[in-house]
């Protein structure tokens, strides 16, 4: 449902990171762009409205007043949505898989 709502709204490589045992805090994490600060907001505000929806604990929401990087804590999947600048700059990918073309599943239309 997140990376549906997310290629829905326009963003930009979105990837899933499986978080099996390189992490406790949640079993995913979903990293995608959008192109500007106002689209970033937008794609936010209607995934968390979705997954409040879904009923789904949200248990963190970050970011959205400056929304260069929103980070949203869905419980068992971490959201990251970036502007694409910012997320070159802290390379969250990098960090989160050590064969980045093995592990990440491209979602949307730059597969």
């Amino acid at each position: 449902m997140i990376t549906t709502s997310l290629n829905d709204d326009k963003a930009e490589n979105i990837l899933t990171i499986p978080l099996d045992g390189k992490s406790a805090m949640a079993n995913y994490m979903v990293v995608a762009s959008g192109v500007s600060s106002r689209q970033v907001t937008a794609m936010a505000e209607r995934l968390e409205f979705k997954l409040k929806q879904k009923k789904v604990d949200i248990l963190g929401l970050e970011g959205l007043r400056q929304a260069d990087w929103v980070l949203i804590d869905a419980n068992d999947v971490i959201v990251h949505i970036f502007r694409p600048e910012v997320r070159e700059f802290y390379g969250l990918e990098r960090m989160w898989t050590s064969d980045i073309s093995a592990e990440i599943v491209k979602i949307g239309g730059d597969v």
